[in-house]
């Protein structure tokens, strides 16, 4: 497959582990382009261990990690993110003692303009267009979520990854960030959605996957998913 055709990330059985406990047993999990994936499942499940795989920060201990088509296992994550990888960390990521403005400024280092970094962020994100001179650590959770999007994506990634985008958030101001995602997929960006609950990123996920003791107990439309969704959170608040 050519790598312009390739899917942006692509895991093949891969394992992990933290010194003698095995984490993940053999995950398969592909994000192809301008889709979004949601990866799903409760705490413990290994979902964080398959992000940190993903993007250089804990080693494969058995299977592949390709990053549109090319084999990365081993690559450090700042190779990654020239490779087109950007990560958008539960809480946030910005930095709380700068304005709006300085945040997104401090995002021109990859060689965006500052200006049209702000012009970008304000059109996608009008309401930081309103809090442009306000501190970031002062904004609501959900505008320093969008804060941290108008950052990732002013390094034009090919693929961004998204942890746990609701943590904290309430239900109404989550869909309007979904939507935001929904959005941005459709310019071409790739998106890796992790969540622990998952009503919500299921109305706007292309295909979901669902890990549970650090395997995937289910993959596909998340309209065919219900029953193993029901079954992996055994009755949690989804």
């Amino acid at each position: 497959m050519s790598e312009h055709h390739a899917p942006l990330l692509e895991l093949r059985n891969v394992h992990a582990s933290y010194g003698r406990i095995q984490v993940l047993h053999g995950i398969d999990l592909v994000v192809p382009r301008g889709q979004v994936v949601a990866l799903l499942g409760p705490n413990g499940a290994g979902k964080t261990t398959t992000l940190l795989v993903a993007t250089g920060q804990h080693p494969a201990s058995k299977g592949c990690v390709h990053v549109g088509g090319r084999h990365v296992n081993g690559v450090k994550p700042d190779e990654l993110a020239r490779l087109g990888l950007c990560t958008i960390p539960e809480g946030r990521g910005v930095f709380r003692s700068l304005t709006v403005r300085e945040n997104l400024v401090m995002a021109s280092y990859r060689g965006m303009p500052a200006e049209q970094i702000i012009t970008d962020a304000v059109d996608r994100f009008p309401r930081l267009g309103e809090r442009i001179g306000q501190v970031a650590g002062t904004l609501s959770g959900g505008e320093q979520q969008m804060l941290a999007m108008a950052r990732g994506l002013a390094t034009d990634p090919g693929l961004l990854i998204i942890d746990e985008l609701s943590m904290g958030l309430a239900p109404l101001i989550v869909a309007e960030l979904y939507e935001i995602v929904a959005g941005i997929a459709t310019e071409g960006v790739s998106i890796l959605v992790v969540e622990q609950f998952a009503r919500t990123v299921l109305g706007v996920a292309d295909h979901a996957v669902i890990m549970q003791h650090g395997t995937v107990i289910a993959a596909g439309p998340p309209s065919d998913l219900e029953a193993e969704l029901s079954a992996a959170y055994l009755g949690a608040s989804t």
